[in-house]
């Protein structure tokens, strides 16, 4: 195998055909893209030759290259040089398949973010997570797997990190071992280093679509089903306002995503988001990220700052990408109070659980309410809960779409719309199961209908 090759024994002729794009590098090490990385043995070569490169060449080029591409030819071609030059001085003889291999990891070191470069490349790879330099996974089709990529050491890891945090002016130590970073792509990057992460620096990316997912995609992906999606469309053009709740990873932004398409272009949005991902089309759209405070805790700008902010910005919807603080009173008001339509996340296990959980977020907001009139005021601003699921095979569904019907006595009634209900698992581990109407009238079909919206009857029933 690759693995057991030392370095001198890599003479002509004695890999070929062994490595092969899209195979199984090692035993337990899955190849994601268009090429195996590396064998773990010829990291310190790799390591060299990038070193080498950046000795040779001047810090301009390198930085035309990775912000325009313009100089990208010029690199490739002193890259190659150093690469033949340093084999030659070692006497390293490199099969022609994995010196193309070893170029390319050179170059991903020079003008992407190492080892996880073909990762982000990749478009069905939906997360990368780094738990230690050898230990690198990739979720693809709802599953997370260990890839063949690897990190020289922790050291390595940590040129990673600084390479991705030094353009947004952040920094990550001892003194500030935590942060949230967003690539130029806008995919979401949470980075944790020692003394908190006790194995070495972590890295967590959270990939964002270039191209936006269209509710017709998530019919396709069986996320939901066709009626549910004509509902859905419905409650956001009448103007009800909307909860997604979730697990982590569940879709929740996704969906929220092509919610937000349904609304009338010519209606006024603010979107308020931790890390900007949502990707709206309307012609009067503002969008605002909250910002970390510095390492002494200055000049944060905080979700519930945004949402006081925008509340004077005159919108017509306010889309909030996640409420998980005191920001969450401020938005029940802002629903309370004319701000129909307005769109959010939670993380909650059900309809029911996000109920609670948002009780508990308003709380948080320091304003001392008695309880009943916390309940009372969610009851009154929430009209439909849509329910986020990702199942044991990786498959993410809607596996509620449940009414909010008010207060009876200290109890919130909740009615369940549209459910998936599973059946079985498959031998493959494939979940079998079928999303249905609960045959129950909707009470939103009166306000839909005022809003000139008529949905058919058959729509709602099993």
């Amino acid at each position: 195998m690759v693995d057991s090759l030392r370095l001198h024994d890599l003479r002509p002729g004695l890999l070929d055909g062994r490595i092969q794009g899209g195979t199984v590098a090692r035993k337990d090490k899955v190849t994601f893209g268009d090429r195996p990385a590396l064998p773990e043995h010829m990291l310190s070569l790799r390591a060299k030759i990038h070193q080498r490169v950046l000795q040779e060449m001047d810090a301009e080029t390198l930085r035309s290259a990775t912000r325009s591409g313009s100089d990208r030819d010029e690199v490739q071609r002193r890259a190659q040089q150093a690469m033949l030059a340093t084999l030659t001085e070692d006497g390293i003889q490199v099969v022609p398949s994995l010196r193309n291999i070893l170029l390319a990891e050179v170059m991903d070191e020079l003008l992407g973010y190492g080892p996880i470069q073909p990762l982000l490349d990749d478009p069905a790879i939906t997360e990368v997570v780094v738990n230690a330099p050898r230990e690198v996974f990739a979720e693809k089709a709802g599953r997370l797997r260990r890839t063949d990529r690897m990190f020289n050491d922790n050291a390595h890891v940590l040129r990673i990190i600084n390479k991705i945090v030094a353009p947004l002016g952040r920094r990550v130590d001892e003194s500030s071992p935590m942060v949230d970073a967003r690539l130029p792509d806008g995919s979401r990057v949470n980075i944790v280093v020692p003394p908190v992460a006790l194995r070495g620096p972590a890295i967590t990316i959270r990939k964002f679509s270039r191209i936006p997912f269209t509710v017709q995609d998530l019919i396709q992906k069986g996320t939901l089903t066709e009626p549910m999606a004509t509902f859905l469309r419905a409650c956001v053009e009448s103007r009800l306002n909307m909860l997604i709740s979730g697990g982590t990873g569940s879709g929740k932004t996704t969906t929220l995503n092509v919610l937000s398409s349904f609304i009338p272009h010519h209606e006024r949005v603010v979107t308020i988001e931790d890390a900007a991902e949502l990707q709206l089309h309307q012609e009067d759209l503002v969008t605002l990220e909250a910002r970390p405070g510095t390492v002494e805790g200055k000049s944060a700008v905080t979700i519930r700052d945004l949402v006081r902010n925008s509340l004077r910005m005159r919108p017509d919807r306010i889309v909030v990408g996640e409420v998980r603080g005191g920001e969450s009173l401020d938005m029940l008001q802002a629903m309370n109070t004319g701000h129909d339509g307005s769109l959010s996340t939670i993380h909650a296990n059900s309809p029911r659980d996000a109920l609670a959980r948002l009780e508990t977020l308003t709380l948080m907001s320091g304003v001392d309410l008695p309880m009943r009139a916390i309940t009372k005021q969610i009851a009154s601003a929430i009209q439909v809960i849509v329910q986020q699921g990702r199942l044991q095979d990786g498959t993410r569904k809607v596996t509620h779409i449940t009414e909010v019907h008010g207060m009876e006595g200290d109890t919130v009634l909740l009615q369940d719309v549209f459910v998936f209900e599973q059946t079985g698992v498959s031998p493959e581990g494939r979940v079998i199961g079928e999303h249905r109407p609960t045959g129950l009238r909707p009470r939103a079909l009166s306000r839909l209908e005022a809003a000139g919206i008529r949905l058919p009857p058959s729509l709602f029933l099993r």
